[in-house]
């Protein structure tokens, strides 16, 4: 078989999250002390992680489509209200007609186009998109960080299609980016009776199954099962931690109020209590921050790649709906004499169609591991830098408050 074959010990490259490890504790700096900075993370821990540096550079000068999503508006007609978003492209492609294009696309829009990339290239990973929002106690639908959130993920979403060998080529991709007005061509393409006999005919072979599926697409079936189920379980324990600081923050700023109401009724003890009211005040500074950093940088790369492995399922389940369309034709062709003609026709095509698929899913799953690795390698530094920062600026405001009431005992008892 053509194409690039997926390596049999796939399932040890895998994110390893069921085991629980040690972690190691880093020696805090006894040098802090009140007047000192609060101090950054270590510079030398960011140096210690590159992200294949002279691979993207390689891939940034080779770039010639640069895709924005910017300046969202909020646009209420009598029946609904939706956020159009203004889709900037800059090209050096010769099959543009100009190098540069300016479109404004709803959410809807965005759904038309990886509906088209998927029913066009049904074994590629086209990246998802964000999911549609589910009004659940909240007062505004369109609230600015629900806007700026979906603004990212589109403008995510559009990048990588962009950066897809294949996917940035499609004809329905140049006119996503380039049309005025989407109507016309959202008209065009088979009927409606035309897509329901095609998911009768899904649904069948996925009832009926595949006899003999390639040995390196059951691999590539159980990384996909096992990478589901930990990425899912991290989304959720990071949900949960997210919660709980929250939780905490309440908490740590009760804390300081008290200490805050304390030190007015107790004249000899006032400082003291100030300054611890002070010390949790600042860590309540500290706790907000960090939950912010996991809020804006982990949770979307996790949720991210909990939509990606759905995507990962339907490609792998059309990839399967071919083969067994390939084997019911083959069987067919083998039980009838009749027609003999006309069925090897149609299991040479589905044949080569096959072998296509199988390299396309095979290329682009390569290229979606690695890219999904760098993604989450990126967003794990990034927590574990902050977590580093967060915990060593707390350490360094209690350790400036013991250093100032050890002064001042000192010279009290002087």
């Amino acid at each position: 078989m053509s194409g690039h074959t997926v390596p049999a010990d796939i399932s040890g490259h895998m994110l390893d999250l069921d085991e629980d490890e040690d972690l190691e504790v880093f020696s805090k700096n006894t040098s802090l002390t009140d007047e000192g900075p609060v101090p950054n993370s270590p510079s030398s821990m960011v140096n210690q992680y590159r992200l294949e540096d002279d691979e993207e550079q390689q891939d940034a000068n080779a770039k010639d489509l640069f895709i924005s999503v910017e300046d969202p508006e909020s646009h209420i007609t009598a029946i609904e209200t939706y956020i159009m978003y203004r889709v900037a492209t800059k090209t050096t492609r010769s099959d543009f007609d100009s190098s540069e294009f300016e479109v404004r696309r709803r959410y809807q829009d965005f759904l038309w186009l990886r509906s088209k990339l998927e029913e066009s290239h049904p074994t590629l990973i086209v990246h998802p998109l964000p999911e549609k929002f589910v009004m659940k106690g909240m007062v505004e639908r369109f609230n600015d960080d629900f806007i700026e959130t979906r603004r990212k993920a589109l403008q995510r979403f559009l990048s990588r299609i962009s950066e897809h060998p294949v996917l940035s080529h499609s004809q329905h991709f140049k006119v996503f980016l380039t049309a005025q007005d989407l109507a016309p061509h959202k008209k065009q393409g088979s009927g409606f009776l035309s897509r329901m006999g095609e998911t009768m005919r899904a649904v069948a072979n996925s009832v009926r199954g595949v006899k003999n599926r390639p040995e390196e697409f059951d691999v590539l079936q159980e990384y996909v099962e096992n990478f589901s189920n930990k990425i899912s379980s991290v989304d959720k324990v990071t949900q949960r931690i997210i919660k709980e600081q929250r939780e905490y923050l309440d908490e740590l700023r009760q804390y300081s109020s008290t200490y805050s109401q304390w030190a007015e009724s107790e004249e000899n003890l006032s400082e003291p209590l100030k300054g611890v009211a002070s010390c949790a005040e600042r860590c309540c500074n500290e706790t907000e921050e960090q939950i912010q950093h996991l809020s804006e940088v982990l949770v979307p790369a996790l949720h991210e790649y909990v939509l990606c492995t759905e995507t990962l399922k339907a490609v792998m389940r059309r990839r399967d709906n071919i083969q067994a369309e390939f084997e019911v034709k083959s069987d067919t062709l083998a039980s009838r004499k009749s027609d003999l003609d006309a069925l090897q026709d149609e299991v040479d095509e589905l044949a080569e169609r096959m072998e296509k698929s199988n390299s396309a899913l095979q290329l682009d799953w390569s290229r979606w591991r690695n890219t999904m690795r760098a993604d989450l390698k990126a967003a794990f530094v990034s927590s574990a830098e902050k977590n580093v920062e967060y915990y060593e600026k707390c350490l360094a405001v209690w350790e400036s408050f013991l250093v100032s009431q050890r002064g001042e005992s000192i010279s009290q008892r002087d």
